[in-house]
């Protein structure tokens, strides 16, 4: 239970490894992207440390003046397999159907490129669930910065604050919550060890999808239906 969390007007979610299995198809696109370049890849661990920069963010430190020609090659690589390669996170289309069948706001702010985000979702059969959908390149900046945030919210009547809750899986996620003056929710398998979010700390941790849904609905007396 969250007794310290008041019921939320809208709820904002990351997308890759929050709602959706990415971790194979960009560990397997980035990699791909690194031989070609003349790099040595990234270890898993190091993947699943490292990753949470936006490409625009993140590929001009990587590669210098040639970032535009990794950029290429990790798109290239990325539109042949991502649609074939999404895999549903238990408990996800679940926890969806019951918040908006509640009414609730909700929203997804991705460090993903705006137009394959929109495809994955609708890939999904989802769109309808979500009043934002907000990618890379969307906004004027990436997460973590509160651009995105405020363009997922747009025309819902919900101003980003401690009425909307951010859901992620990263450091990135509950930075971007923090700046945007909303509540950072962490989902991921594994609690936060101490110290590990000094700028952001969670308000609360989950495991998974499921066990969201079941803390929401406990906590709102919402129908599990």
């Amino acid at each position: 239970m969250i007794p310290s969390l008041n019921r939320p007007r809208a709820i904002l979610f990351d997308w890759d490894n929050t709602l959706v299995d990415t971790w194979p198809c960009i560990f397997e696109v980035l990699n791909t992207t690194y031989r070609a370049m003349g790099h040595e890849e990234w270890t898993l661990e190091r993947f699943r440390a490292e990753l949470g920069p936006s490409l625009r963010d993140s590929f001009p430190a990587k590669f210098g003046d040639r970032w535009e020609e990794a950029r290429d090659i990790f798109y290239a690589t990325f539109n042949a397999i991502h649609l074939q390669k999404l895999i549903v996170l238990p408990g996800a289309g679940e926890l969806l159907a019951t918040l908006h069948a509640d009414g609730l706001y909700l929203g997804i702010v991705s460090n993903k490129t705006g137009s394959h985000l929109r495809d994955e979702v609708n890939h999904m059969g989802w769109s309808s669930y979500f009043g934002g959908i907000v990618g890379a390149l969307d906004a004027e900046r990436d997460k973590p910065a509160a651009e995105p945030v405020h363009l997922a919210l747009a025309g819902s009547g919900v101003d980003a604050g401690s009425g909307v809750w951010f859901v992620g899986d990263s450091h990135t996620d509950l930075q971007c919550a923090v700046n945007a003056g909303c509540v950072p929710i962490l989902l991921r398998p594994e609690p936060p060890s101490i110290g590990e979010f000094p700028t952001c700390p969670p308000r609360e941790h989950v495991a998974d999808c499921v066990a969201f849904r079941d803390l929401v609905c406990a906590s709102f007396d919402l129908r599990q239906g």
